[in-house]
């Protein structure tokens, strides 16, 4: 296809004035369609498109009523691609004490109620049962952190793989754009069944007995829901093998049949992730929405993206089961040319909201040896204590920083995503000789009135089982932060996040973070009470009251009440100070 700067195809009037006679690929997603790379039904879009596919997307298609919105295009000549958006379809809809939220950041105006629950295996056993004999692929968050036997806490109890329950044809998970081009390719060759079975970053479900040689064999489904401890240690397995250079396939029996997860594709080089945005995107939700705002979009569409992955390894966070543990950096090159082209957005004023990623200051960072990288089991370098083999040094990142600042028509850069501190900080001075100077140029030069941080919890004990690194550091990052403030003579201050509720925090806990010193004066609206989500340690331990880790139990707290007293505390202390 000669001319890619086209918006997808999203009715059969837009695919008639294309002048299409047939369409390879056809999404379906619970979001609504913004042409940006923070979207993924995007991001798989355009990387296809960049090879000649056509592709076009049916968002938040209407699952109540005749079901025309999934008949409307017909069949496409390729596969069905099926995600619930950016989120869990089940994170989006519900609170943490299972209350019904009234909005919806990616649906047009923030209304709610335009996806189902379970969004993923709603719409693809809609389509199975409309074309029985098209392929479905599932993939995004949904699908991948549900790839395997899953605690759900919103039904309070165990689902099998998400491919057992939506009868899709194949999962991709993680990052997606190579497996998706290499399935896609061997769909249109006609590969056979075998063949498409071997590729990379895939899983799908099949009867009878597993055929793959040196397969990781966990326990069964069934098995897991007679054992926790079954389900404890098939899930210790599984995050090993997501958190290594060279996994290993993964079989998972459920019924007459199993589930196989094949490893991933190496991280993408520099080079590769280049050419993921070398694309035409937009920036801009899709034209059928004429002006309607979609709140999650207005939140990240000034933002750039520099890398993928993190290395922090928190306990309750799914990143690394999702992107991996790597980081898998863009070219300065590459970044400097996204930030050019924000100045031909409309209403771009020059302000970056956020330069970042899942953890913005590991952009650059990987191992010193890469031999020692590629037999490393961890889940974490930085937990329970930073890996001497990690290099922390800021010096690319500060590079970066004024390089993007030099561009014309950009005033400001902000750092809008996290920051790990113990990537510069000790508990009693800085990494080195690069970490002050990136403190004081984040400080001064990148933060919009406040800096938010992250240590969720001030008590060792809780912390373990968070997987974050002793308070001790965000103390010292206070100290830090006041002596840099007040010599510019800035009046920006810190906002932390915390939890209440994680497996290991009990009453005594949040009474004693309640007390800390070192929270005095401080803002506390940025807490939340502890919600599973899939394919987490934190969440495993919910369920099982296990550590995985360990298979040592764990106290966890339940009890909707005392849950809400545990949060109480955050607000207790506030009225203190």
């Amino acid at each position: 296809m000669k001319d890619n700067n086209y918006m997808f195809p999203t009715s059969k009037k837009e695919v008639e004035a294309l002048g299409w006679d047939y369409i390879d690929i056809i999404f379906f997603t619970g979001d609504a369609f913004v042409d940006h790379p923070s979207f993924g039904t995007a991001v798989i879009s355009r990387w296809l498109q960049k090879f000649g596919y056509r592709v076009a997307v049916v968002p938040q298609p209407n699952w109540r009523d005749d079901l025309r919105d999934f008949r409307k295009l017909g069949a496409p000549r390729l596969y069905f691609a099926v995600n619930s958006g950016a989120m869990d379809s089940m994170v989006n809809h519900y609170t943490a004490a299972r209350r019904l939220r009234h909005d919806d950041a990616y649906t047009p105006e923030g209304k709610a109620g335009a996806r189902p629950d379970y969004a993923v295996t709603v719409y693809t056993k809609i389509l199975k049962e409309l074309y029985p004999d098209v392929p479905v692929v599932i993939g995004g968050i949904e699908a991948s952190l549900r790839r395997f036997t899953h605690y759900d806490y919103w039904q309070d109890k165990l689902f099998p793989s998400i491919l057992v329950g939506s009868g899709a044809d194949f999962l991709c998970y993680g990052m997606g754009e190579r497996p998706m081009l290499e399935l896609t390719r061997a769909i249109e060759a006609g590969r056979n069944l075998h063949q498409i079975r071997q590729i990379k970053q895939i899983g799908f479900y099949a009867k009878g007995k597993p055929s793959a040689k040196d397969a990781l064999i966990l326990h069964s489904y069934e098995e897991c829901l007679q054992s926790k401890k079954a389900f404890a240690q098939n899930f210790h397995e599984i995050e090993t093998q997501a958190n290594m250079l060279e996994a290993q396939t993964i079989i998972e029996g459920c019924g007459d049949g199993y589930v196989q997860i094949n490893p991933p594709y190496p991280p993408a080089t520099q080079e590769e992730m280049d050419s993921f945005w070398d694309v035409p995107y937009t920036k801009l939700p899709h034209p059928r929405y004429k002006g309607k705002r979609i709140p999650a979009y207005d939140m990240i569409k000034f933002s750039i993206n520099t890398h993928r992955g993190c290395f922090g390894g928190c306990n309750f966070c799914t990143i690394a089961a999702h992107q991996g543990k790597f980081i898998q950096s863009r070219s300065e090159e590459s970044i400097v040319k996204e930030v050019r082209e924000l100045n031909n957005l409309p209403d771009f004023a020059g302000n970056i909201s956020d330069l970042g990623a899942p953890t913005a200051n590991m952009y650059g960072m990987e191992g010193r040896n890469k031999e020692l990288c590629a037999i490393c089991r961890r889940k974490s370098c930085l937990f329970p204590a930073p890996c001497k083999n990690m290099n922390r040094d800021h010096t690319r990142l500060l590079n970066l920083y004024k390089l993007v600042d030099s561009q014309k028509g950009i005033r400001h850069s902000y750092i809008g995503s996290g920051i790990r501190y113990d990537l510069f900080l000790t508990e009693d001075g800085y990494v080195d000789s690069s970490s002050r100077p990136y403190l004081k140029e984040l400080i001064l030069n990148h933060t919009s009135g406040r800096l938010k941080v992250a240590p969720e919890h001030t008590e060792d004990n809780v912390l373990y089982y968070l997987a974050k690194p002793s308070f001790r550091l965000f103390e010292n990052l206070r100290r830090e932060f006041e002596k840099i403030t007040l010599a510019a003579g800035r009046k920006t201050g810190i906002v932390p996040y915390f939890i209440s509720s994680h497996p290991g925090c009990t009453m005594r806990d949040m009474e004693k973070l309640a007390a800390r010193p070192a929270l005095r004066g401080l803002f506390m609206d940025q807490v939340q009470d502890f919600t599973p989500t899939p394919m987490t340690t934190s969440s495993v331990m919910y369920w099982t009251g296990l550590d995985p880790r360990t298979l040592k139990p764990v106290f966890v707290e339940r009890d909707p009440a005392k849950k809400q007293l545990q949060k109480s505390y955050f607000f207790r202390r506030s009225k203190k100070t």
